[in-house]
Parts: structure tokens; sequence; C-alpha cells
């Protein structure tokens, strides 16, 4: 039986999953419909900065992250500033995806909005009619239907323990599976 799938859902990786783009991942599903799925890796944090990809004049280290495998020269934000940034689409709990870019810089020059409230992507994943609903069928994801409330103020490199960890059960003994199951 597939799970409901809809915005404001998370993925997240089975311990196992062998594609190298979503090793432990935490996918939030921006967009579900019957052309397909739009989602943003949260966890997957690069070694480049905002400023590398963008011409934006903030004086902060503003990560990026890899939002996914599909065009990678796209840039996306997610962020939990409500309706004070014009164009944003609500995801859940707070959260908005996108929105005006030139806003957001102002909000963030302003102190309106902080780097913790804030999290830029480049790239996407993205899945065709029915593709999502068949991993899910093959057990790839794990569905996470919970409050996601702070979901940006968890520590990236922690995100998918921690989600693993709150579902409880079989769940939180995957959350300690080592990425090799022959270290086991």
């Amino acid at each position: 039986m597939t799970e409901i799938i809809q915005r404001g859902t998370l993925l997240l990786s089975e311990p196992f999953l062998a594609d190298e783009n979503f090793v432990r991942s935490v996918v939030l599903i921006c967009e579900h419909n019957e052309q397909g799925s739009f989602g943003l890796v949260l966890n997957k944090e690069t070694t480049f900065q905002l400023t590398d990809v963008a011409e934006v004049n903030l004086n902060l280290p503003i990560p990026l992250f890899v939002g996914g495998p599909v065009e990678i020269n796209t840039l996306h934000f997610l962020h939990a500033q409500g309706g004070d940034i014009q164009g944003g689409i609500p995801i859940a709990d707070g959260l908005i995806w996108g929105g005006d870019f030139e806003e957001m810089r102002v909000n963030m020059l302003s102190g309106k909005l902080d780097e913790s409230q804030i999290r830029y992507f480049i790239g996407y994943s993205g899945w065709d009619t029915g593709q999502l609903e068949s991993e899910l069928d093959e057990k790839a994801w794990i569905v996470y239907n919970r409050n996601l409330t702070n979901l940006l103020q968890i520590e990236h490199h922690q995100l998918w323990r921690t989600l693993m960890n709150e579902l409880g059960g079989t769940y939180k003994e995957m959350a300690n599976y080592p990425l090799d199951p022959s270290m086991n």
C-alpha cells in the first residue's frame, strides 16, 4: 500500500539506499500532483556558499545545499518567514518555498530574516508520474507526515537520524545502522 504523499511530506531514505544522490537523505516534497513530484533534499550541504552562485550583497557565509540531481543550475530556497516574502508557496508548518529573491535579500540585510530561517539549494529532486509511488512500493523511502515546525533548526547532518528516531520502533533501530552493512 502506497503512503499518502502531499506537499509538506518528508521522505527519509531507507538506510541502505544505494543511490549516492540520496544516501541517508531527507527530501521535503514541495509539489505532488498527477504530473509528478518536486522536492528538495534538506541535509546535503555543499562546499559552496550562496555568493558563489548568485550575486547577492550579503555579508554572511550562507551555505548551499544540494536539492537533488535535477537541473543543478537552478537555485531554490525554503524559509520560515511566512507571508513577509511575496510569491512564496506555503509548504507546511510555517515553511515557505521560494518567493521574491530581492525581498528575501532585503529581509536578511535588515535582520527580519536570519540565516537559521532559510536554506538555499542548487538543483532539485524530481519524479515523473508514478515514479515516486513505484519507489515507495519498493520501500526506498520512509514517509514522514508529522509536525515540521522548526525543521530548519535541526542540524542538517543530524536530520535523517533525528527524524528516524522520532518515528520510533524499528525506525529508531534503523537510525543507528552503519552506512556499510558489513560493518554491523
